[in-house]
């Protein structure tokens, strides 16, 4: 009879968060946006997703206040638990920011954006599983590869405000659009906080 591993509860609810955050990154990446109603669809499900990872987040602080043993630091699983909201939160501002400026025909650099921050959704996800597997030294190369997405989108960022400055003749597009921008390479920032609290949480752990 195979053994089942049985999860604590603080892992279970990393690990809700966590496909959560993937799910709404990958619906980011897949969405196809060309109208307006697309755009309020688009805003309508990201809030859907920000709403219920609010939910998750109240769930684990409280458990977090009821607990008297945590099978981690409960400061590291608060911490993990807040960074991880932010980089929703900012994927949530994202759509919200598309809506405001009626961006019905997101730039490659956007695509560009959406795509290394479903990447680094992903290596998250797969960060929480070994966590949650207490496979603590295995979690380093996914921390690694966190760090090469955000310094993809440090790269991207650099190309997408010289291009817009280049090419851009209408000030107002010109602040719109570097505020999207500024705001994905900050979501890339938020996902690197996390890679550097789970190298943390092996340090103190492994």
């Amino acid at each position: 009879m195979p053994i089942i591993e049985k999860k604590d509860k603080f892992s279970l609810m990393l690990s809700n968060i966590t496909a959560n955050l993937e799910d709404s990154a990958k619906f980011l990446t897949e969405f196809t946006i060309e109208s307006a109603d697309d755009l309020k669809a688009l805003t309508t499900t990201m809030k859907h997703y920000e709403s219920k990872g609010d939910t998750l987040i109240h769930d684990i602080i409280v458990e977090l206040h009821k607990a008297f043993i945590t099978p981690i630091d409960r400061e590291d699983i608060l911490q993990l638990a807040m960074r991880l909201d932010c980089v929703l939160d900012g994927l949530d501002h994202t759509a919200s920011l598309m809506e405001l400026y009626s961006i019905t025909q997101p730039t490659v650099y956007m695509k560009e954006f959406v795509n290394e921050l479903y990447g680094s959704c992903q290596e998250i996800s797969k960060s929480i599983q070994l966590l949650s597997k207490k496979k603590l030294l295995d979690i380093h190369s996914h921390a690694v590869k966190i760090k090469d997405y955000e310094s993809k989108c440090d790269d991207i960022l650099r190309a997408s405000v010289k291009e817009l400055f280049q090419n851009e003749k209408n000030p107002i597009t010109i602040i719109q659009y570097k505020e999207i921008y500024e705001n994905l390479e900050l979501i890339s920032d938020y996902c690197q906080d996390v890679a550097n609290i789970l190298e943390t949480i092996i340090m103190k752990n492994a």
